[in-house]
């Protein structure tokens, strides 16, 4: 796959919208990156970005429960850009991240970390099957180190 993926700083521009798709968690959230430029041998702040941010499952979650408007974060995702039209009949581009990391910026401020919990198994017994099948495929595996399989050595093509 061919994705772009991005890291970006900025600022959380708006409230986060949190809403539930085919029960699946999803957050939305608008993010300004502002650059700072030179301009006549003075430092000034550049043309700002916005990105509009969505989070899926428990990042959604949360990004619901742990950003407000007005934090500094760090977003880390596949960028994309959709083209529509407006009330006026005008094409607009937006540029969209979805958020595979996301966090507070913590050179511009503090932030408290409380660790998720995990979540309960629904099925017991499914981590036994998957185990047993782990040991039963692992016994048939070549060792392999950082370097690939041991003891297999290939002769570079002629």
């Amino acid at each position: 796959m061919n994705d772009t993926h991005i890291t970006l700083h900025g600022w959380v521009g708006g409230e986060v919208r949190h809403r539930d798709v085919k029960g699946v968690s999803l957050s939305t959230l608008r993010v300004g990156v502002t650059p700072r430029v030179r301009r006549n041998g003075e430092w000034a702040d550049g043309e700002t970005t916005w990105y509009t941010v969505t989070a899926w499952r428990a990042l959604a979650e949360r990004v619901r429960d742990s950003v407000v408007v007005g934090d500094a974060v760090i977003v880390h995702g596949r960028l994309s850009t959709r083209t529509w039209t407006d009330d006026k009949g005008q094409p607009v581009t937006t540029l969209e991240v979805e958020a595979v990391y996301m966090g507070h910026d913590m050179s511009r401020g503090t932030s408290t970390f409380r660790k998720a919990q995990r979540p309960e198994t629904v099925d017991g017994d499914l981590e036994q099957e998957v185990a047993a099948m782990v040991a039963e495929t692992a016994a048939e595996a070549p060792a392999m180190t950082s370097w690939g399989p041991t003891g297999a050595v290939r002769e570079p093509a002629a």
